[in-house]
């Protein structure tokens, strides 16, 4: 599997999560068996490319690579102009947002939105990719099978984008209309395989090794991506990995294990959000993590009312440790079907 010249790991991908994958979250996702990771959208806006937000967003010290970066917005000299800063900063794919469904980006006519202005959206991915081309990067696309359902337009739209240069695809099998309601459908990405010599990217869905399996059949796509079912599950890359390997499915992880990558994984995100930031949206990753563990509700409540980093990782470590004296290892995984909040978690 390969992008463009850059050779991956696997053909397993993290997908773009605004508020969710951040520099600490791709690591451990890449740690634990995922071969691609792509950042949080960064946005196109040069007046906020300085804000503390952005700048967390940009952050890929110490990442393995490759490092792709996933940037949105409406104008293509800007959007040009955003990949050329993001390249300089030490992306080496740039991925431009044409899937987020969230309103207050579609408002705006960017993320998915762009699907309705299909002149405008190959405009874009023109100009991303000749302001790449001179630094060897290359661009990707993540997209939905198109607005609404009487307006599917990912086939069309995916001849283009190969047209003017884009090296990868990813298809979100659901309509912006659709949002995450409802079952994700895999005819549409199966015809954008079908139409494009370039890689695509079946997303939407994909909870277990099972449907990983099947997504990658009934698709015929050359890898997959995992939003959702990755949060506080991170080693769902693993087990997929394992599971189309083998046949066979791995053991559910040591609690032990769990114990250590969790702790581990709020340290780094204390350095990377400080004090104040890191403990409040430290928060939707403990309860991600114990969502389906004895007592996880009622340490979820405790947890929101924690104010300090050290006491808030203290607590979870302490209930990890009584946690391992009842079990060694997690409970088997059942599929995940969280709800995405409006502003954290969403899928680009």
């Amino acid at each position: 599997m390969q992008i463009g010249h850059i050779p991956l790991a696997n053909r397993l991908f993290v997908a773009p999560m605004a508020g969710v994958t951040d520099r600490p979250f791709r690591q451990l996702c890449k740690a634990l068996g995922a071969g691609y990771a792509v950042s949080e959208m960064v946005t196109s806006r040069k007046d906020l490319w300085n804000s503390l937000k952005t700048s967390r967003r940009a952050n890929h010290e110490g990442e393995p690579g490759p490092i792709a970066v996933q940037i949105a917005g409406t104008d293509a000299p800007m959007m040009a102009e955003a990949a050329v800063y993001n390249v300089e900063r030490g992306a080496q794919i740039i991925d431009i947002n044409m899937g987020c469904p969230a309103k207050k980006v579609c408002n705006k006519w960017a993320g998915s939105a762009l699907m309705q202005n299909e002149a405008l959206a190959v405009e874009i991915a023109e100009a991303v990719v000749q302001a790449c081309a001179p630094f060897n990067v290359p661009v990707t696309l993540k997209m939905r099978t198109g607005w609404c359902q009487e307006h599917k337009n990912a086939v069309a739209l995916a001849r283009a984008f190969e047209g003017v240069g884009i090296q990868m695809l990813t298809v979100h099998g659901r309509t912006r209309e659709q949002g995450y309601k409802g079952q994700a459908e895999y005819d549409t990405i199966a015809a954008v395989k079908a139409a494009v010599k370039i890689p695509v990217v079946a997303n939407g869905d994909i909870t277990s090794p099972e449907k990983a399996r099947d997504v990658l059949a009934a698709t015929g796509a050359d890898a997959i991506m995992i939003g959702r079912a990755a949060q506080g599950r991170p080693w769902i890359f693993r087990e997929i990995g394992h599971f189309l390997a083998t046949g066979e499915h791995l053991a559910p992880p040591l609690v032990a294990e769990v114990r250590r990558l969790l702790l581990d994984h709020l340290q780094d995100h204390y350095r990377l959000y400080g004090e104040l930031t890191g403990v409040r949206s430290a928060r939707k990753h403990i309860a991600w993590y114990l969502r389906a563990l004895p007592g996880g509700e009622a340490l979820r409540a405790h947890i929101n009312t924690i104010e300090d980093c050290t006491t808030q990782w203290q607590t979870v470590a302490d209930y990890l440790d009584a946690l391992g004296q009842q079990m060694d290892r997690l409970p088997a995984a059942t599929d995940v079907d969280a709800e995405p909040e409006e502003q954290e978690g969403l899928v680009a």
